[in-house]
Protein backbone atom coordinates (compact mmCIF):
# COMPACT_ATOMS: atom_id res chain seq x y z
CA UNK A 1 0.00 0.00 0.00
CA UNK A 2 1.26 3.10 -0.57
CA UNK A 3 0.70 6.10 1.63
CA UNK A 4 -0.76 9.68 0.86
CA UNK A 5 2.34 12.32 1.58
CA UNK A 6 1.45 15.69 3.02
CA UNK A 7 1.86 18.55 0.65
CA UNK A 8 4.80 20.36 1.96
CA UNK A 9 4.54 23.80 3.74
CA UNK A 10 8.33 24.73 3.02
CA UNK A 11 8.51 27.71 0.87
CA UNK A 12 12.17 27.01 -0.20
CA UNK A 13 13.51 28.39 -3.61
CA UNK A 14 10.22 31.36 -3.78
CA UNK A 15 10.74 34.78 -3.50
CA UNK A 16 7.16 36.43 -1.09
CA UNK A 17 6.91 40.21 -0.91
CA UNK A 18 4.44 41.56 2.28
CA UNK A 19 3.61 45.42 2.52
CA UNK A 20 3.04 46.94 5.65
CA UNK A 21 5.57 44.25 7.07
CA UNK A 22 7.07 47.20 9.45
CA UNK A 23 5.44 45.65 12.58
CA UNK A 24 2.57 43.97 13.65
CA UNK A 25 0.71 41.21 11.43
CA UNK A 26 2.82 42.02 8.20
CA UNK A 27 5.80 41.46 10.00
CA UNK A 28 4.79 38.17 11.48
CA UNK A 29 3.80 36.99 8.04
CA UNK A 30 7.46 38.37 6.47
CA UNK A 31 8.65 35.77 9.75
CA UNK A 32 6.44 32.96 8.69
CA UNK A 33 7.56 33.19 4.82
CA UNK A 34 11.06 33.45 5.92
CA UNK A 35 11.34 31.01 8.60
CA UNK A 36 9.48 28.81 5.82
CA UNK A 37 12.74 29.21 3.55
CA UNK A 38 11.36 32.08 1.18
CA UNK A 39 13.38 34.82 0.37
CA UNK A 40 11.00 37.60 1.42
CA UNK A 41 11.08 41.78 0.78
CA UNK A 42 9.84 43.42 3.22
CA UNK A 43 7.81 46.99 2.35
CA UNK A 44 6.43 50.10 4.00
CA UNK A 45 6.54 53.25 3.77
CA UNK A 46 9.19 53.87 6.31
CA UNK A 47 12.50 52.21 5.85
CA UNK A 48 13.50 51.99 9.06
CA UNK A 49 11.57 49.58 10.77
CA UNK A 50 11.13 47.14 7.65
CA UNK A 51 15.54 47.79 7.61
CA UNK A 52 15.79 46.18 10.96
CA UNK A 53 13.19 43.35 10.55
CA UNK A 54 15.01 42.96 7.57
CA UNK A 55 18.27 42.62 9.39
CA UNK A 56 17.12 40.56 12.08
CA UNK A 57 15.86 38.06 9.93
CA UNK A 58 19.29 37.33 8.17
CA UNK A 59 21.01 37.48 11.06
CA UNK A 60 18.89 34.61 12.51
CA UNK A 61 19.60 32.93 9.16
CA UNK A 62 16.92 33.69 6.84
CA UNK A 63 16.61 35.60 3.20
CA UNK A 64 15.07 38.52 3.75
CA UNK A 65 15.20 42.71 2.13
CA UNK A 66 13.76 45.32 2.63
CA UNK A 67 12.16 47.86 0.53
CA UNK A 68 11.03 51.35 1.16
CA UNK A 69 7.44 51.76 -0.67
CA UNK A 70 4.50 53.91 -0.79
CA UNK A 71 1.53 51.56 -2.31
CA UNK A 72 -0.58 54.37 -2.52
CA UNK A 73 1.73 55.77 -5.24
CA UNK A 74 0.47 53.95 -8.15
CA UNK A 75 3.14 54.88 -10.52
CA UNK A 76 5.89 53.62 -7.74
CA UNK A 77 4.09 50.49 -7.03
CA UNK A 78 3.95 49.84 -10.83
CA UNK A 79 7.57 50.45 -11.24
CA UNK A 80 8.26 48.25 -7.58
CA UNK A 81 6.91 45.25 -9.65
CA UNK A 82 8.47 46.12 -13.22
CA UNK A 83 11.62 46.56 -11.63
CA UNK A 84 12.25 43.21 -9.50
CA UNK A 85 11.95 38.81 -10.31
CA UNK A 86 8.48 38.06 -10.01
CA UNK A 87 7.56 36.70 -6.92
CA UNK A 88 5.63 33.67 -5.83
CA UNK A 89 3.92 34.63 -2.57
CA UNK A 90 2.19 38.16 -2.24
CA UNK A 91 0.83 39.33 0.97
CA UNK A 92 -1.58 42.26 0.38
CA UNK A 93 -1.08 43.63 4.42
CA UNK A 94 -0.78 47.53 4.05
CA UNK A 95 -4.29 49.01 5.42
CA UNK A 96 -6.19 51.69 7.75
CA UNK A 97 -8.90 51.93 9.86
CA UNK A 98 -11.05 55.17 10.97
CA UNK A 99 -13.19 53.95 13.61
CA UNK A 100 -16.21 56.70 13.97
CA UNK A 101 -20.07 56.51 13.80
CA UNK A 102 -21.54 56.48 10.09
CA UNK A 103 -22.78 59.75 10.45
CA UNK A 104 -19.47 61.27 11.52
CA UNK A 105 -17.63 60.40 8.54
CA UNK A 106 -15.97 63.01 6.31
CA UNK A 107 -14.85 62.47 2.83
CA UNK A 108 -11.28 62.73 3.71
CA UNK A 109 -11.94 59.62 6.39
CA UNK A 110 -13.53 57.67 3.53
CA UNK A 111 -10.87 58.31 0.99
CA UNK A 112 -8.33 57.82 3.41
CA UNK A 113 -10.18 54.13 4.57
CA UNK A 114 -11.16 53.23 0.58
CA UNK A 115 -8.06 54.37 -0.92
CA UNK A 116 -5.59 52.24 1.26
CA UNK A 117 -7.44 49.00 1.49
CA UNK A 118 -9.53 48.49 -1.32
CA UNK A 119 -7.54 50.95 -4.54
CA UNK A 120 -3.84 50.28 -3.86
CA UNK A 121 -4.67 46.35 -2.62
CA UNK A 122 -6.12 46.09 -5.93
CA UNK A 123 -3.06 47.62 -7.60
CA UNK A 124 -0.46 45.97 -5.60
CA UNK A 125 -2.09 42.92 -6.71
CA UNK A 126 -2.51 43.67 -10.61
CA UNK A 127 1.52 45.09 -10.33
CA UNK A 128 2.41 41.29 -8.51
CA UNK A 129 0.48 39.71 -11.37
CA UNK A 130 1.59 41.12 -14.12
CA UNK A 131 4.90 40.48 -13.63
CA UNK A 132 3.82 37.10 -12.82
CA UNK A 133 2.01 36.15 -15.68
CA UNK A 134 5.32 37.84 -17.77
CA UNK A 135 7.33 35.59 -16.34
CA UNK A 136 4.81 32.29 -16.32
CA UNK A 137 5.33 32.20 -12.50
CA UNK A 138 2.93 30.47 -10.28
CA UNK A 139 1.89 31.56 -7.20
CA UNK A 140 -0.34 32.81 -3.95
CA UNK A 141 -2.16 36.26 -3.78
CA UNK A 142 -2.52 36.18 0.08
CA UNK A 143 -4.64 39.49 0.84
CA UNK A 144 -5.42 40.48 4.68
CA UNK A 145 -9.13 41.19 5.16
CA UNK A 146 -10.95 40.70 8.26
CA UNK A 147 -14.16 39.28 10.16
CA UNK A 148 -15.27 42.85 9.36
CA UNK A 149 -15.21 41.60 6.12
CA UNK A 150 -17.80 39.09 6.85
CA UNK A 151 -20.27 40.75 9.56
CA UNK A 152 -20.75 44.36 10.28
CA UNK A 153 -19.85 46.36 13.13
CA UNK A 154 -20.75 49.15 15.49
CA UNK A 155 -18.43 52.57 14.21
CA UNK A 156 -17.14 50.75 11.21
CA UNK A 157 -18.98 51.36 8.34
CA UNK A 158 -15.36 52.52 6.64
CA UNK A 159 -13.66 49.55 7.72
CA UNK A 160 -16.54 47.07 6.76
CA UNK A 161 -17.45 48.49 3.37
CA UNK A 162 -13.00 48.31 2.27
CA UNK A 163 -13.25 44.66 3.92
CA UNK A 164 -16.50 43.28 1.83
CA UNK A 165 -14.97 44.52 -1.29
CA UNK A 166 -12.16 42.87 -0.63
CA UNK A 167 -14.03 39.59 -0.37
CA UNK A 168 -15.44 40.20 -3.79
CA UNK A 169 -12.01 41.53 -5.53
CA UNK A 170 -10.30 38.21 -3.85
CA UNK A 171 -13.49 36.48 -5.63
CA UNK A 172 -12.96 37.81 -8.98
CA UNK A 173 -9.31 37.95 -8.93
CA UNK A 174 -9.07 34.07 -8.37
CA UNK A 175 -11.38 33.63 -11.73
CA UNK A 176 -9.17 35.71 -13.82
CA UNK A 177 -5.81 34.29 -12.66
CA UNK A 178 -6.77 30.16 -12.02
CA UNK A 179 -5.94 29.72 -15.91
CA UNK A 180 -2.28 31.62 -15.20
CA UNK A 181 -1.28 29.54 -11.97
CA UNK A 182 -1.81 32.35 -9.66
CA UNK A 183 -4.01 31.34 -6.31
CA UNK A 184 -6.00 34.55 -4.73
CA UNK A 185 -6.95 33.94 -0.78
CA UNK A 186 -8.28 36.26 1.92
CA UNK A 187 -7.58 35.81 5.77
CA UNK A 188 -10.15 37.01 8.34
CA UNK A 189 -8.54 37.44 11.64
CA UNK A 190 -10.81 38.59 14.35
CA UNK A 191 -8.92 41.58 16.69
CA UNK A 192 -5.34 41.16 17.17
CA UNK A 193 -3.65 42.83 19.26
CA UNK A 194 -0.55 44.82 17.68
CA UNK A 195 1.46 48.19 17.88
CA UNK A 196 -1.51 49.94 16.52
CA UNK A 197 -4.61 48.11 18.30
CA UNK A 198 -3.03 47.55 21.90
CA UNK A 199 -4.18 50.50 22.77
CA UNK A 200 -7.91 50.39 21.86
CA UNK A 201 -7.82 47.57 24.56
CA UNK A 202 -6.94 49.65 27.35
CA UNK A 203 -10.64 50.83 27.37
CA UNK A 204 -12.35 47.80 29.68
CA UNK A 205 -15.86 48.86 28.09
CA UNK A 206 -14.08 48.20 24.73
CA UNK A 207 -12.30 45.39 25.54
CA UNK A 208 -14.93 43.57 27.07
CA UNK A 209 -17.16 43.53 24.04
CA UNK A 210 -15.03 42.43 22.22
CA UNK A 211 -14.21 39.47 24.65
CA UNK A 212 -18.21 38.36 24.88
CA UNK A 213 -17.33 38.13 20.68
CA UNK A 214 -14.50 35.86 20.70
CA UNK A 215 -15.71 32.35 21.70
CA UNK A 216 -12.11 31.01 22.21
CA UNK A 217 -12.26 34.01 24.88
CA UNK A 218 -8.86 35.87 24.62
CA UNK A 219 -7.74 38.78 22.18
CA UNK A 220 -5.65 37.45 18.71
CA UNK A 221 -2.64 37.40 18.58
CA UNK A 222 -0.12 37.74 15.83
CA UNK A 223 1.32 34.23 16.09
CA UNK A 224 -2.44 32.94 15.64
CA UNK A 225 -2.03 34.02 11.87
CA UNK A 226 1.11 32.90 10.98
CA UNK A 227 0.12 29.28 10.12
CA UNK A 228 -3.23 30.99 8.14
CA UNK A 229 -0.19 33.21 5.75
CA UNK A 230 2.21 29.69 5.79
CA UNK A 231 -0.63 27.30 4.23
CA UNK A 232 -2.20 29.71 1.70
CA UNK A 233 1.29 30.06 0.64
CA UNK A 234 2.32 26.63 0.22
CA UNK A 235 1.72 23.93 -1.78
CA UNK A 236 -0.77 22.34 1.28
CA UNK A 237 -3.17 24.66 -0.36
CA UNK A 238 -3.23 24.00 -4.05
CA UNK A 239 -6.71 23.14 -4.60
CA UNK A 240 -7.73 26.80 -2.45
CA UNK A 241 -8.40 30.00 -4.35
CA UNK A 242 -11.23 32.36 -3.99
CA UNK A 243 -12.00 31.68 -0.67
CA UNK A 244 -11.31 33.18 3.06
CA UNK A 245 -9.93 31.68 6.17
CA UNK A 246 -11.75 33.37 9.07
CA UNK A 247 -9.03 33.38 11.83
CA UNK A 248 -11.96 34.67 14.29
CA UNK A 249 -12.00 32.58 17.97
CA UNK A 250 -15.29 32.00 17.03
CA UNK A 251 -16.84 35.79 16.57
CA UNK A 252 -18.79 34.60 13.04
CA UNK A 253 -19.86 31.61 14.22
CA UNK A 254 -22.84 33.15 16.41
Amino acid sequence: MSLPTTPSFRLDGRRAVVTGAGRGIGLAAAAALAQAGAEVTLVARTSAEIEAAAAELVAAGHKADAATLDVSDLASVDSFFAAREAFHVLVNNAGTNRPKPMWEVSEDDYDAVLDLNVKSTFFVAQGCVKRMMATGTHGSLIHMGSQMGHVGGPNRSLYCSSKWAMEGMNKSFALDLAAHGIRSNTIAPTFIETPLTKPFFEDEAFKSSVLAKIKIGRIGQVEDLMGAVLFLASDASALMTGTSMLVDGGWTAD
